[in-house]
């Protein structure tokens, strides 16, 4: 479980550098690449939660 914390977090913050690059050069390429890192993270996040919800209820 640490692990996958560790790489939700790592993840969010790839997102986030990236768009500070795109803000610094103006890049789409970097846009582009923030949005989709952004995206699966958040989706993978969210099945994580709902695994941990479903084995409480269980």
């Amino acid at each position: 479980m640490l692990l996958f914390r560790w790489a939700i977090l790592l993840l969010l913050l790839a997102a986030g550098v990236s768009f500070a690059f795109y803000a610094g050069t103006g890049q789409a390429r970097f846009r582009r690449f923030g949005l989709v890192t952004l995206k699966w993270t958040l989706l993978a996040a969210f099945g994580f939660f709902l695994v941990l919800i479903l084995e409480r209820l269980a």
